[in-house]
């Protein structure tokens, strides 16, 4: 892991995925000094006063109508990952204790997309805290290689003879109630006169298992399965399937889900708002699957053609979105090629459309029937100064190209912005200039 934030804190993705940046915190002593508390409170008091803003509930009404599939304009949103890290430097910091740092490093966060980024992410007055948990391996651990300073690697994979299959096991999840709401009393004692203190279960990304798959059994071994020890790869992703959906019951039964239907991050981008969520006889206390949006992908098979993803891989998700309620589906991997496959994934609503997928022949394909989540490409923001002719060339020609549609337009993936956050800056102006032409 990096340092990113000082003192050795840090982590891959610019603590933008919370159920990854929760595993920093929980790494952490959970001890926050007054004159650090001081700090917080002073930045929570910030974030606060934005979120009651009326632009805030003009944004959440935005997403509202764009997840319920009303025409509106194209809709924006910027979490530049790691750029993060060039945005709001460890320098910047100035509590001293690891857990206040990494909860400055949020609330900074909140600050800078409400003052500074111009996308129509909505500032919400909450502070949400995660579960203190621990999650067994499979019985098999991939060995990674280089990688250091977040840079290229590889990694051995461990299943190299489907004659230890035995050998695995499902992943069990640990939760540890005590350090929760040690962590949970600490944040409310803070913020608690000041923002809304929630205790929030964000279990998982993707329920995509081909990143787990090759972890297990390497990329290229991956592929060579499919001819070929077919029915041994078959064999796995059943497993992987089974391990899933284990874990999900897992959660529902213990009562550790919390609804997604709101601002919260879902699939590969986008926010939750919707009013088709929960379900109409949800009782106010037991969050079930179906209740939630969820979400798979498939980004390690993008050499795989359709016909071999329609056989050994999609099958397999499905009986993980058939328990969802509404559902997301695809990241960077270019769908316009296996669409006829993905379309049949149950309550289908927020399809993904990455920088390699063919624009115009997707928005083809989804017209008024789905959200159609553009992903730019984030290259594009990995320079000192961009080009700003090119990305609004760009931006203009999706737009139109997707006028039949309802259109997100999300950057993200962006290990670098050439350190200037003025490039995200100006990336979401002209983005809302085009938004806004239609």
């Amino acid at each position: 892991m990096a340092e990113r934030l000082g003192k050795g804190l840090g982590d891959s993705l610019g603590l933008s995925l919370t159920y990854m940046s929760q595993k920093v915190i929980n790494s952490v002593p959970f001890i926050v000094s007054e004159k650090d508390r001081e700090i917080l409170r002073t930045l929570a008091s910030r974030v606060a006063g934005l979120a009651v803003r009326p632009i805030e509930s003009e944004k959440r009404t935005l997403w509202y109508k764009h997840n319920s599939l009303e025409d509106t304009r194209p809709v924006i949103f910027c979490d530049p990952e790691n750029g993060w890290y060039e945005i709001i430097t460890n320098d910047q910091l100035q509590c001293e204790g690891d857990l206040a740092r990494l909860w400055e490093f949020k609330l900074r966060k909140e600050i800078f997309w409400a003052e500074s980024m111009g996308d129509d992410r909505v500032i919400e007055p909450h502070f949400n805290v995660q579960y203190v948990f621990e999650e067994s391996n499979r019985g098999m651990q991939e060995k990674v290689i280089g990688g250091d300073d977040n840079g290229s690697y590889c990694w051995d994979a461990p299943l190299k003879d489907y004659r230890d299959f035995g050998m695995l096991h499902f992943q069990t999840i640990m939760v540890n109630q005590e350090r929760t709401y040690e962590l949970l009393h600490i944040a409310e004692t803070i913020f608690g006169d000041l923002l809304n203190v929630r205790l929030e279960g964000i279990w998982w990304w993707s329920f995509g298992l081909t990143h787990d798959l090759i972890n297990l059994r390497g990329l290229e071994q991956m592929m060579l399965d499919m001819f070929d020890h077919p029915d041994d790869l078959h064999r796995l992703m059943a497993f992987l399937r089974d391990e899933a959906l284990a874990k999900l019951d897992f959660l529902e039964s213990n009562g550790l889900l919390t609804l997604n239907n709101n601002g919260t991050y879902v699939g590969s981008g986008g926010f939750g708002y919707t009013t088709k969520l929960p379900q109409k006889d949800f009782d106010g206390r037991k969050i079930r699957l179906r209740d939630l949006w969820g979400f798979c992908e498939s980004q390690e098979t993008v050499l795989v053609s359709p016909k071999q993803f329609a056989e050994f891989i999609f099958p397999y998700h499905l009986p993980i979105l058939e328990r969802f309620g509404l559902n997301c589906y695809g990241c960077c991997e270019p769908l316009d090629k296996r669409w006829e496959v993905i379309k049949n994934a149950p309550r289908l609503r927020r399809v993904s459309v990455s920088a390699w997928a063919d624009v115009k022949d997707m928005a083809e394909k989804l017209g008024k029937n789905y959200v159609y989540s553009r992903k730019p490409n984030p290259a594009d923001l990995a320079v000192p100064y961009i080009d700003e002719e090119y990305i609004r060339k760009g931006l203009r020609e999706t737009i139109e190209a997707t006028r039949n549609c309802h259109i997100e337009v999300i950057m993200k993936d962006n290990h670098t912005i050439g350190h200037n956050p003025q490039n995200v800056m100006r990336w979401c102006r002209i983005a809302r200039e085009e938004a806004e032409r239609v």
